[in-house]
Parts: C-alpha cells; sequence; structure tokens
C-alpha cells in the first residue's frame, strides 16, 4: 500500500488503538480503488444521511409531543448489516470501461488480531460481468513502523 505520495507524507496514527489502524487502511485503500478510475458510488452514504435526518427530526418532535417515542435502532443496524455489512467503499464502473458494474470495497481486522482481510467484489454479484470477489489477507505489522 505504499505508494511515492505516502513515502513524502507518511500516515499516522495509533498503533494501540485497533479502529485507529483500521481507519488508516480503510482510507488508504479507498484512495487506491479511487486512484484506479473508480469513482465513488455515494448514494448508500446519502440515504443513511437521509434516514438519519428524519430520525433527528422524529426524536425532536418526540422531544416535545407528549407521547414516548418508539424505537428505531433496530431498524438502522438492519439497514446497515444487510446493505453495508463492512463495505468502506461503493464504485461505479470506470469510465469507458466494458464492465457494468462497480466494486464493493470491505475490509476487517478483528479485535485482537494483526490480520487484515481485504475484499474487492462486483458491486452487482448477479451481473453477467461480474467477477468473483478478490481476498487478501495480510498481517498489518509490516504496514506500520513506530
Amino acid at each position: 500500500m505504499a505508494s511515492s505520495s505516502a513515502a513524502k507524507n507518511p500516515k499516522k496514527t495509533n498503533l494501540l488503538d485497533h479502529h485507529s489502524i483500521k481507519h488508516l487502511l480503510d482510507e488508504s485503500v479507498a484512495e487506491v480503488v479511487k486512484s484506479r478510475g473508480y469513482a465513488e458510488d455515494l448514494r448508500l452514504s446519502n440515504v443513511r444521511l437521509l434516514i438519519g435526518s428524519v430520525i433527528i427530526a422524529i426524536a425532536l418532535l418526540a422531544q416535545f409531543y407528549p407521547k414516548k417515542f418508539p424505537e428505531n435502532r433496530d431498524f438502522l443496524i438492519f439497514i446497515s448489516y444487510t446493505k453495508e455489512k463492512n463495505a468502506i467503499l461503493f464504485t461505479y464502473p470506470p469510465a469507458g470501461s466494458f464492465n457494468s458494474t462497480g466494486l464493493v470495497v470491505s475490509s476487517k481486522l478483528p479485535r485482537f488480531s494483526d490480520m487484515y482481510t481485504l475484499t474487492i467484489a462486483s458491486a452487482d454479484p448477479k451481473s453477467i460481468s461480474a467477477n468473483k470477489p478478490v481476498v487478501l489477507t495480510k498481517s498489518v505489522t509490516k504496514c506500520f513502523s513506530q
């Protein structure tokens, strides 16, 4: 994941924080994928923002309305789990490409593990132009220094 710009300006993270390491790796992967000509598909993020805005509006209404606010946490978790899973980036196909599907880039870094798993799959796995997912698992200990 090293590039010439990464060598000039190394990114910093808290090596004792599992989430900080995963966030930095995910950001780096997203930068590489976008630099290869894939435009980011923000539709799912926009839907989540819209749902969040509606929930905030309902919560404000519920704050001043005499009845009790319904629990909607399970609904949001369901949407995030069924569509997003571990996805860090959704893309459109590159401009001028014969491929009709973008990519879904997802990652895993289990707690107390140094093994980072990166999966790149077609955004529409049922498409005729979809390829098999590519899975890469590497230790993060080689990516960071103190």
